[in-house]
């Protein structure tokens, strides 16, 4: 395995994270199981991934759970990473909440959840349009002082929402979609993004040495060699459906040609070669998948591949 230091945290972090949306089990991801999921994050740990990223509202807290049962007795090998701000009601209904109250609420039963006695990164998930920021990140600030969280992301935020949450208290990450595909996506499953990593975002973490938590790397499989999209979680993103998405599968299979090497490699060695970007937040639902992403770490991507892949998606209709 390969690490990262950056100057915001104590720790080195593994260039190839693992991400747990897959463990939900709802009917997005066809009711995982959760022995195998388990027996990924056991299979990351043994490699040397040192980085778990999860959140309460994957599966309403099923997620959270398994991560929690995965980690127990192996807590000094992982940096633990969940999020907040997506609450949801007896109904299972989801709402942005990010009052003071709820967010003193959440971070206990994540706590409960994951049996830990604190979070290494609390991450906001989303903005939340109806709280005033500074309310927020008092809170956190305040969690952080109790030793509940020791530090603080946000996810999704723009530019300008993240420089407000900066002057209330330390900010060390901002975690986007970012892939070969999407380097300055303005939509996520139909939700707008006010921030584009490549063109913006990315240099200012650089000059304040934040890091940046890539989600989606592998474009919810098409990066991995999918190519029918038509059950679970991907059935809702547009851009995995109708004429779209065989722009993007033509361009997959181009990319290859650059280079002798399977699409998901080059997807993910195109994310950890570049300097800002943190642990690649890739997801696995079977361990042999993740000895595919794995794979990626034998080699390294030079400035010319960079620009022929970069000439590809161009290209894209």
């Amino acid at each position: 395995m390969k690490y990262k230091k950056y100057k915001v945290i104590d720790e080195e972090l593994s260039i190839l994270g693992l991400g747990t949306w897959q463990f939900s089990g709802t009917q997005d991801w066809e009711q995982f199981d959760m022995i195998e999921a388990i027996k990924i994050v056991h299979a990351a740990i043994d490699r040397g991934i040192n980085f778990v990223d999860t959140a309460p509202v994957y599966g309403l807290g099923h997620a959270e759970t398994v991560v929690g049962k995965a980690v127990k007795g192996k807590r000094d090998k992982v940096f633990l990473a969940t999020k907040v701000g997506l609450a949801w009601n007896e109904n299972k209904e989801v709402r942005n909440n990010l009052t003071k109250e709820n967010i003193f609420k959440e971070i206990d039963d994540s706590l409960n959840r994951l049996q830990v006695d604190y979070i290494d990164l609390y991450q906001i998930h989303w903005p939340d349009p109806n709280t005033d920021i500074r309310e927020s990140m008092e809170a956190l600030a305040l969690l952080k002082d109790q030793g509940k969280i020791r530090y603080i992301g946000v996810s999704n935020f723009s530019l300008d929402l993240m420089k407000q949450a900066m002057e209330i208290t330390e900010v060390v990450s901002h975690q986007g979609l970012y892939n070969i595909f999407e380097q300055n996506a303005d939509t996520y499953h139909g939700i707008t993004l006010n921030y584009q990593v490549k063109d913006s975002l990315l240099s200012f973490l650089e000059e304040n040495n934040q890091f940046f938590l890539p989600y989606s790397p592998l474009m919810q499989g098409l990066l991995a060699g999918k190519t029918q999209f038509d059950t679970g979680v991907t059935i809702n993103n547009p851009k995995l459906q109708g004429k779209v998405v065989n722009n993007y599968i033509k361009a997959a299979k181009e990319v290859e040609t650059v280079i002798d090497k399977p699409i998901h490699e080059i997807a993910l060695n195109w994310l950890i070669s570049q300097n800002q970007v943190g642990p690649v937040i890739a997801g696995a639902t079977k361990a042999e998948h993740l000895e595919k992403n794995l794979d990626s770490l034998s080699w390294q991507m030079n400035l010319e591949l960079f620009r022929k892949i970069n000439e590809i998606v161009s290209r894209i209709k």
